[in-house]
């Protein structure tokens, strides 16, 4: 169900700020090196991105999306869908829609693991729920953990506009290893 929004104009500026303010603080995309991130439980290591002292992934840079928020068990990434993100059909590939969903699972599993321990995605189910174009100004995945054990993890997201629209939501398991 979709969300009723009372501004979208509004909350459509409000993100924008964010995104903006976020964009400011963080390091050209890049590769965070072992001697940065060792000791760093996954929400430390998120902290380190937002406080400059490590690179953000360089993915977010090639498809125009950039980590809003994190805390423990939940990541948000905002995105702009943009014409070369288009498939043949006219609408915004499905593919930049599941790596944003895929994003904001995946790292609300991340900010729950203890230093030292790593995830994969092992499964990632998406239901796309309307078409994505140039129309929609931004949109944000938002992602929150079902579940944490000490192999598999749960959890599930949405990709919703400023106007509260759901677009898609996804859900994914996470097998969680040691990180050596």
């Amino acid at each position: 169900m979709d969300t009723d929004v009372a501004d979208p104009v509004a909350v459509q500026s409000t993100w924008e700020s964010e995104a903006a303010a976020r964009r400011s603080k963080l390091l050209a995309p890049g590769l965070a090196r072992p001697d940065q991130v060792a000791g760093l439980t996954g929400l430390q290591f998120f902290q380190a991105i937002f406080d400059g002292q490590v690179p953000p992934p360089p993915i977010g840079d090639t498809l125009d999306f950039l980590p809003i928020e994190m805390s423990h068990g939940r990541a948000v990434f905002q995105g702009t869908p943009l014409l070369r993100h288009y498939n043949p059909l006219g609408s915004v590939h499905g593919g930049w829609i599941a790596t944003l969903l895929d994003s904001c699972v995946g790292c609300a599993v991340h900010t729950t693991l203890a230093a030292g321990k790593a995830y994969t995605t092992a499964e990632l189910k998406i239901n796309y729920v309307r078409a994505v174009t140039q129309r929609v100004p931004v949109l944000r995945a938002i992602g929150s953990v079902i579940h944490v054990g000490s192999r598999m993890a749960t959890a599930e997201g949405r990709l919703v506009g400023p106007d509260g629209k759901l677009y898609a939501h996804a859900s994914t398991t996470c097998f969680i290893f040691d990180a050596s």
